[in-house]
């Protein structure tokens, strides 16, 4: 969609689900012309059962996970504290480990003594 020439972005968001966000993203993309609707839900991507798109391409998509950088890493904890889905934790025994199937966004914890990993 064009707009004096220039290209219009439309984002549909909520911080809730169930609140019709992918209809009203499928619906405006049906409704308007020569449009890309991409469809960032992290968890459940759906747009395309209301599409049926012919699809090109596919490419593999990572979350960057994180791992201790042992080197740095003195066990504090606030790696786990900071983390909002649970995924980490720092045992005593000198180990952190990260709960993959928790570890959504825990790529975005902000402490030096971890790094990211695909």
């Amino acid at each position: 969609m064009q707009q004096n020439g220039e290209r219009m972005i439309i984002a549909v968001a909520s911080g809730k689900g169930g609140t019709g966000k992918t209809t009203v993203a499928v619906n405006l993309a049906l409704l308007l012309s020569n449009v890309q609707l991409m469809d960032c839900d992290v968890e459940e991507p759906n747009a395309h059962l209301f599409l049926d798109p012919v699809i090109e391409e596919l490419k593999p998509a990572y979350t960057q996970l994180p791992t201790a950088n042992y080197d740095l890493c003195d066990y504090c904890g606030k790696c786990a504290t900071a983390c909002e889905y649970n995924a980490l934790v720092a045992l005593p025994q000198k180990e952190v480990m990260v709960f993959r199937n928790f570890a959504t966004a825990v790529g975005y914890v902000p402490w030096y003594a971890l790094k990211r990993k695909n």
